[in-house]
């Protein structure tokens, strides 16, 4: 039985890696074309819409329960009541 040179055996393992090789390259570039033309992703929502003002007699209230508690002093809630009423 004749003996497979040390070439032959280069060439033939050279073949089955460029082969492998090719056969790999072409299965990316084929799905990275696919995900190229995938649609794009959809816009973000519009944020939400602002926040109505705020009760002004429930801030009132509010105002009171603070100065009632000693939170705030007459001054402050004067202030602040002033500035609601406007």
């Amino acid at each position: 039985m004749m003996r497979r040179r040390p070439i032959a055996r280069m060439a033939v393992r050279t073949t089955v890696v460029a082969g492998t090789a090719a056969a790999v390259g072409a299965h990316a570039a084929n799905r990275s074309a696919a995900q190229q033309e995938a649609p794009a992703a959809p816009p973000p929502p519009p944020p939400p819409p602002a926040a109505a003002a705020p009760d002004p007699i429930g801030q009132l209230t509010q105002l009171a329960a603070l100065r009632d508690s000693g939170a705030l002093t007459e001054a402050e809630f004067e202030t602040q009541k002033a500035r609601l009423l406007g």
